[in-house]
């Protein structure tokens, strides 16, 4: 997931990309080998600069996608000036500019022991990604929901992933434009009806392109959840 870039005082490092792998036909997954990496929490993000050999500069933000590794699943935009060079252009062992972990308040830590619901469109999985992988490594048992739209499955990023069975953790997939056969929902945006009518005590986290994440938000509050627990993350 990509946002516009907010300075900070944060050290540029060099990272070089470690591996690569194919999400989707427009979606790349990126890790990095970024040396004295800090760490950084579920949530968190990390800000890209490219620089051209005539010195001009872009730079893009990234969720990190894994609580254990620098990871980034970064969506090509036609028009873009970096997303471009992610997915079709960089190889192993080439080199970036890397600023982070950024951004303090949409994370998810271990431990809390409130269960978690959490809703994404598009590439705005990477961030709860990260959350869904945290849970695991921690060993921690709380109860997961995801709610995931996309266009079509073969816009799924971490598929293979997401279909494995993991306690504790429920996974459903929502299509706006086209289903697999027999799916039983028919396509559609997120709706009332894809909430738990009985279920409004969690914490809620929400990522994916603005208009979907004030869409989700307001139907959580309708819904009967704490707005003081939904916590949202938007790009575009």
């Amino acid at each position: 997931m990509a946002r516009t870039a907010v300075p900070g005082r944060l050290a540029w490092r060099v990272a070089r990309l470690a591996e690569t792998r194919r999400e989707t036909e427009t979606a790349r997954t990126l890790l990095f080998d970024v040396p004295d990496w800090p760490g950084h929490l579920a949530g968190q993000h990390v800000d890209v600069r490219l620089t051209a050999d005539d010195g001009y500069t872009a730079q893009r933000s990234y969720s990190l996608s894994a609580p254990d590794q620098v990871e980034l699943a970064v969506q090509r935009i036609g028009d873009g000036e970096v997303s471009p060079y992610l997915t079709d252009v960089i190889g192993i062992g080439d080199p970036v500019e890397l600023r982070g972990p950024v951004g303090g308040w949409f994370v998810w830590r271990p431990g809390t022991g409130r269960a978690v619901l959490l809703i994404a469109g598009g590439s705005g999985i990477a961030p709860l990604m990260a959350m869904i992988r945290a849970r695991r490594l921690s060993g921690d048992g709380t109860p997961f929901t995801l709610l995931y739209s996309v266009r079509t499955p073969s816009d799924v990023y971490f598929a293979d992933e997401l279909r494995r069975p993991v306690p504790g953790l429920d996974v459903t997939l929502l299509y706006t434009r086209g289903t697999p056969d027999g799916w039983l929902r028919p396509p559609g945006r997120l709706t009332a009806a894809d909430l738990d009518p009985a279920d409004t005590d969690r914490d809620c986290f929400v990522c994916g392109p603005t208009g979907f994440v004030e869409a989700a938000a307001d139907l959580l509050v309708a819904h009967g959840h704490d707005p003081r627990r939904i916590k949202t993350e938007r790009f575009g």
